[in-house]
């Protein structure tokens, strides 16, 4: 049986509580018997699954929202101070508490599983909970992202593993304490929070020190940032590090990736001997990805056979190169990649998936201050598709930076010889894609914020 309800998260209140990371712990929560309420900007199917599991969900923002008898006041790093709710818990005296520490508080008494890494960390966290699942381990689970086969992000299980998402972009992750933790990549990102590479670093530093006694650090043994990670924690703690990729030094060695279409094979060899099992996405990096969940479970002494044939049932995470639907001969992807590298690794991924296919690519950069550091990096990359449309930045949570537009990004483009348009009006888009699309052609949605709507749009078009 599971650990219970923390007195604190008896009745809490969420503000946010459509958010991915925010309704998994609000879904975890409800599942366990606690009282939960909260508020989102907007109507959603997430508000909508909340409600049906017995949580009071508010759309728009309002003090009166919030019950006096709440226990606490749940925010994520993107609810601003001002926030009626928010300023509303100050006047009742209602303790604040960041969701990282909720979902610290849910994993306790567990046998933690925490993945970190710059990008690859949903689908691994993912890979792991399907896999467990289908052990009949019944996993507790919080994912970024919905799961295709149960499609909810987020499970309160009666077994004693929990599988989380841990976040960097806020430092949130700091404040777990895994038996396992999961390291698939270190690089510069969410510039607003890290200036520079040592302080990434320093994070992933303590992230790692704060794996128990005995506990085990899985990381990458190609990913530069990884390596250098590696050396640091090596130098400065106890901790056992498994090293998982194609490096002949790796201690779980990737030998072979054999795509198979929409899928690929993987031969991995671990303890000397070979082990091949099936990944059903596409590409070289989420087969590392299932490589880094299989080295995971295996440190929680689940045999490795076992665990293979079960990562082969994970059939993908919404907006990760999830097929949307086909029409006219024309098939539409959908992917959340918004840094340059999973910008790469993605459409690498569909290159590798379909060869002959033109690639088409609507792309939303997401951040001003991504754009302002990447933006370049992330033109060079949609100079891996046949033809781009970049679309404006969606601000998400920052205010507009002067100068910094989504131009840094189609000139860098453009110098790098791809084929790419701009433009302003998302509304528009569909009417350009389906004019520029052709039977056999693959369409690929990409970035972190909205542009995912455009999916089915493009498709009624190609339709029509």
């Amino acid at each position: 049986m599971a650990p219970g309800i923390p007195a604190a998260m008896e009745r809490p209140h969420f503000i946010g509580i459509g958010g991915a990371g925010m309704s998994g712990i609000a879904k975890i929560l409800t599942q366990r018997g606690a009282k939960v309420a909260g508020s989102d900007a907007k109507e959603s199917g997430t508000a909508e699954a909340l409600r049906a599991l017995g949580a009071t969900v508010h759309i728009g923002h309002a003090a009166g929202h919030l019950a006096d008898d709440a226990s606490c006041v749940v925010v994520s790093s993107a609810i601003r101070t001002d926030n009626p709710e928010l300023v509303r818990a100050a006047e009742l005296s209602i303790p604040v508490v960041h969701r990282s520490d909720a979902l610290a508080s849910l994993m306790g008494g567990l046998r933690a599983i925490a993945v970190a890494g710059t990008h690859g960390k949903t689908t691994t966290t993912s890979m792991l909970a399907v896999a467990l699942s289908e052990l009949n381990l019944d996993p507790s689970y919080a994912i970024g992202g919905d799961l295709e086969g149960p499609g909810t992000n987020a499970a309160h299980g009666e077994g004693r593993i929990f599988v989380a998402e841990a976040d960097e972009s806020d430092r949130s992750f700091q404040k777990y304490d895994p038996e396992v933790a999961i390291v698939l990549n270190v690089e510069l990102d969410h510039h607003a929070n890290y200036a520079s590479m040592d302080e990434i670093y320093e994070s992933f530093e303590t992230f790692a020190g704060k794996i128990v006694p005995d506990g085990t650090l899985v990381i990458a043994a190609d990913q530069p940032g990884a390596v250098e990670l590696t050396e640091r924690v090596r130098a400065l703690s106890s901790v056992k590090v498994v090293t998982y990729g194609e490096s002949e030094t790796a201690d779980v060695r990737v030998h072979k990736v054999t795509p198979r279409g929409l899928t690929s094979e993987v031969t991995v060899i671990l303890n000397g001997k070979y082990l091949t099992f099936t990944v059903s996405v596409p590409g070289r990096h989420y087969a590392h990805n299932a490589v880094a969940a299989l080295a995971a479970g295996v440190a929680l002494g689940i045999p490795a056979h076992n665990l293979a044939s079960a990562l082969g049932k994970y059939t993908g995470v919404k907006r990760r190169l999830q097929l949307k639907g086909e029409a006219a001969g024309v098939q539409v992807i959908d992917s959340y990649a918004h840094h340059p590298t999973e910008m790469t690794a993605d459409l690498e991924a569909m290159r590798g998936a379909a060869s002959d296919a033109r690639l088409l690519v609507v792309f939303q950069p997401h951040l001003f201050s991504r754009t302002q550091e990447l933006g370049a990096e992330m033109g060079q990359a949609l100079a891996l598709a046949d033809a781009s449309v970049v679309l404006d930045i969606y601000p998400a949570r920052e205010d507009p930076i002067p100068g910094i537009t989504s131009d840094l990004i189609t000139d860098a483009a453009r110098s790098a010889g791809a084929d790419v348009t701009t433009v302003h009006d998302k509304a528009a888009v569909p009417e350009v894609i389906a004019g520029m699309a052709k039977p056999g052609d693959l369409v690929l949605t990409m970035g972190a914020g909205d542009v995912t709507d455009l999916g089915p749009q493009i498709l009624d078009h190609l339709s029509s």
